[in-house]
């Protein structure tokens, strides 16, 4: 005779439905009056709906990172050598990113 388990007949229906991996946070430096990623310089990105991306600025001067972008517009404002600011895409879609300061700096974000 088997058993029937209420918890985990729930638990393994949730985990149906819910999605296999988390949100993540991914680390974005300014450096070099450019977008880096693990040291190396990038000008397109590819990210998961839900993730953040971390912003540092690794500059010894400021940045200012925003996006007019219609899928998520945004503007950080300036921020000095050391210091960071996040922002969480939640939609699909491309989106366009910018420093105010350093027009040279662009970078276009996939997020799937």
């Amino acid at each position: 005779m088997v058993r029937f388990n209420m918890k985990k007949a729930i638990f393994l229906l949730l985990s149906a439905w819910l999605p296999a991996t988390q949100a993540a946070e991914i680390e974005l430096g300014q450096q070099k009056k450019s977008f880096v990623q693990n040291g190396q310089k990038i000008e397109r990105l590819k990210i998961k709906a839900g993730d953040t991306i971390r912003f540092k600025n690794y500059d010894p001067f400021f940045h200012n990172i925003f996006s007019l972008s219609t899928l998520k517009t945004f503007d950080l404002g300036s921020f000095p050598k050391g210091e960071s600011r996040t922002v969480t895409f939640d939609t699909k879609g491309t989106v366009d990113i910018e420093c105010a300061i350093h027009p040279q700096m662009q970078l276009k974000l996939e997020v799937e």
